[in-house]
């Protein structure tokens, strides 16, 4: 059996779900353009520099989602799919997904981005399983709270780890194991598999991988 896990946001993605519904529910006046265009890019700004704090993140990320009825979201991520997701769903992605899903592997998401804004996109790339950081609910509306350990760095080897222990698996249930991403944020996921590849790596990333004699590769057609 192989293990197939895939990072989202600027991986199997050409941009960041993260980042783009913020400023999709900016365009529609949702959100404050003012208020909160200028924190959503010094937040992506600071992922990508290794200095994001996650709670804080979580916090301006969440909220919104608690302000509205959960049909008003619904509604607005099928339109947030058609205008700003599919644009962004490569070709080069979609056949690297399906190759390992053909090959029988065992294929996961693992993202840090909340699983409202990822359930959809992970369906689409006919990926059954998601490993995201989870918004919490009570009675069907979104709290603006997160729910257990988020996704993120060290928290996404812990949320690998419980989603293969309750499977009955582990680690070394797999022949192999591969992991894809684009950020030096994942280096410690990537570290746990048999076969990290980067994906269109940031700088850090691209770094490491060299030295560590890891494979490079490109999804941007």
């Amino acid at each position: 059996m192989q293990l197939v896990l895939f990072d989202l946001d600027n991986t199997l993605l050409a941009g960041d779900s993260d980042f783009e519904w913020a400023q999709f529910l900016i365009a529609k006046g949702v959100l404050d353009r003012e208020l909160h265009e200028a924190k959503n890019r010094g937040f992506f700004d600071d992922y990508k520099a290794g200095t994001l704090d996650i709670h804080a993140f979580l916090d301006f990320q969440l909220q919104p989602l608690a302000r509205h009825a959960r049909a008003e979201l619904d509604a607005w991520h099928r339109e947030f799919m058609t205008t700003r997701i599919l644009p962004i769903a490569g070709d080069k992605a979609r056949a690297l997904v399906r190759s390992h899903l053909d090959s029988g592997a065992l294929c996961a998401v693992v993202t840090a981005t909340n699983s409202f804004v990822t359930a959809p996109i992970a369906r689409e790339f006919g990926i059954a399983h998601l490993i995201a950081t989870i918004p919490a609910q009570k009675d069907g509306q979104f709290t603006g709270q997160p729910r257990g350990t988020p996704s993120f760095r060290e928290g996404k080897i812990s949320r690998v780890e419980d989603w293969l222990e309750s499977m009955g698996l582990w680690w070394s249930s797999f022949e192999r194991s591969w992991f894809y991403s684009d950020s030096h944020n994942d280096l410690p996921l990537m570290g746990k598999v048999s076969d990290p590849v980067a994906v269109d790596p940031d700088e850090k990333l691209h770094a490491h991988s060299l030295a560590a004699g890891w494979p490079i590769l490109s999804l941007r057609d």
